[in-house]
């Protein structure tokens, strides 16, 4: 009877604990073993060791009834944290390192700010001011939400802002605290959405600068203490917060992208760099791929924007999708410049291992380089489960066995997993088969494009990603503007003939008003004719 009553007093601590972290309830005991428990104990011991910590960072004075209260304060806030990662940002949840770093800022922010204030404190005394507390205006707590909004994004800096300002208020035990290190800690996660460059960071503390000396007005005037001996300290020390907040993210920003191998839009930015070291490979090495990525990136480019996915990370993921063409370049349609290919030489099955292969060979250089993770995931993932169908329909036509695998000819997968890769793939195979259109005319183009992302779409390459029907047809609008735009018509050259090989060519009436002599003078310089023409 006994045993009976604690298991089910068991299931019912592990049914909270479910509900807690996941929002689901279990009705059934044995539907416990189907959860992973490993999975779900990690998370509560994440919940329950950050908030031991946050307790003990908040504490003014060390009594055991303060620390517990702090304690269920802190699992509190930090449980509603984790439940709106679960509901709006699920990706993070899979992630331990990522989940790890988020309780690493939290702490480290509450932790920095007693540090600062210690030391602010000291320094107000050192400068004989009568009224310490106006040095805690320059703690810089938003530093925290700062490096979240460039780490995670915009919504979890802004729920981490709220839990971070309420723990303050605690350990300040000053309700104007809240509101002040709200303010900044939201005015530094919208000053690091447009970072692009690490000096836009100092550009964000100037931001949070304008917010701390702004609010710290209001306060005071809210307080009546603003035509008094505080103003000037005040004003000072929100200045000092502001300065505080651009050098802390400015010196650990890269050692916490190094460390966690988190990618931001600053590092994605310097990958764009064409002095970066696989560039100039692939520039000099596979000229033709070169190009090809380059308008592979403005494509996606165009399409993340219609979309809603990450412009930058598409358009680098396109730059470097295809690096692995640099180990065998001439065996790739747009690296030769013989009229001979070498596939001509070997058999269908071979060609199409060379063609296959070239998606692990981009990995082991982007390992080799160290890019960011979601690159080397687009790599893998950029032509999905396809089939090489040139090969495998030329190994059907010139083989006597029928038994010809098809998965020999596939690519190993896996399909795209994000909005971005599955952007690179549309994006690289509408490039390639635009190549081959004879009279590029607007409606071709669209046609081109519909056909080849619905060739995709009906294949199932894109089930394991998020794009809707709506982005589908997005995509093809920005892809059909783009390769317009790619292939628009030129006038002819006036005196020149491109289409055969003489380049010069003289109408009727040149030939009858001109003499000979003038004839052979413009063809010896042709630079004049071009000028002519504009």
């Amino acid at each position: 009877m006994k045993n009976g009553q604690q298991k089910n007093k068991s299931f019912k601590i592990i049914s909270f604990f479910k509900y807690l972290t996941e929002g689901k309830k279990i009705s059934d005991p044995k539907e416990i073993s189907s959860v992973n428990k490993k999975e779900n104990l990690t998370r509560i011991y994440f919940i329950i060791l950050f908030s031991i910590i946050s307790s003990l960072s908040i504490q003014t004075v060390f009594k055991a009834g303060h620390f517990i209260g702090g304690f269920l304060i802190s699992c509190l806030l930090l449980t509603i944290f984790y439940r709106d990662i679960m509901r709006y940002k699920p990706s993070y949840i899979k992630k331990s390192n990522m989940l790890f770093l988020l309780g690493l800022l939290v702490i480290g922010t509450l932790l920095t700010g007693r540090l600062f204030g210690y030391l602010l404190m000291n320094l107000s005394k050192g400068l004989e001011y009568k009224i310490l507390e106006i040095s805690l205006f320059g703690i810089p707590v938003p530093a925290g939400a700062m490096f979240v909004s460039l780490l995670f994004d915009f919504h979890t800096a802004i729920i981490f802002s709220f839990i971070l300002s309420l723990l303050t208020g605690l350990w300040l035990q000053d309700a104007s605290f809240t509101v002040y290190t709200f303010v900044g800690s939201i005015t530094a996660a919208f000053g690091a959405l447009q970072c692009k460059k690490r000096s836009s960071i100092l550009r964000a503390g100037g931001y949070v600068i304008a917010a701390n000396i702004i609010t710290v007005i209001i306060l005071l005037l809210f307080k009546g203490e603003l035509f008094t001996s505080k103003f000037p300290p005040s004003i000072l020390f929100a200045a000092l917060g502001g300065i505080s907040v651009a050098a802390i993210v400015s010196l650990l920003l890269p050692l916490i992208e190094y460390s966690f191998k988190v990618t931001t839009d600053i590092s994605l930015l310097e990958l764009l760099d064409l002095n970066q070291p696989i560039m100039k490979s692939l520039m000099i090495n596979a000229p033709g791929t070169y190009h090809h990525s380059v308008i592979v990136g403005n494509l996606v480019e165009a399409a993340a924007e219609a979309v809603g996915a990450n412009p930058l990370l598409a358009r680098v993921s396109a730059y470097y999708h295809d690096i692995g063409k640099i180990k065998m370049p001439d065996y790739f349609i747009e690296n030769q410049s013989s009229a001979v290919s070498k596939h001509d030489k070997i058999t269908p099955h071979m060609s199409s291992m060379i063609i296959i292969n070239h998606v692990k060979e981009g990995l082991d250089i982007a390992k080799q380089y160290k890019l960011p993770e979601p690159i080397i995931d687009i790599i893998a993932q950029h032509h999905g489960t396809m089939l090489v169908n040139y090969f495998y329909q030329k190994a059907k036509e010139t083989s006597h066995n029928t038994n010809i695998n098809e998965e020999d000819y596939k690519y190993h997968g896996p399909k795209p997993q994000t909005r971005v890769a599955a952007l690179v793939m549309m994006a690289d195979a509408v490039e390639a088969a635009s190549r081959v259109l004879t009279d590029p005319t607007p409606a071709r183009i669209a046609s081109l494009v519909d056909r080849i992302i619905n060739h995709i779409f009906l294949e199932g390459q894109l089930d394991e990603c998020e794009l809707t029907l709506k982005d589908i047809h997005e995509i093809k609008k920005r892809f059909t503007y783009i390769l317009t735009g790619i292939f628009h018509k030129r006038i002819d050259y006036p005196g020149f003939d491109f289409s055969n090989e003489g380049l010069y060519k003289e109408s009727a009436k040149t030939t009858k008003d001109k003499p000979s002599e003038d004839t052979k003078t413009s063809k010896e310089n042709p630079a004049t004719t071009i000028s002519s023409a504009g």
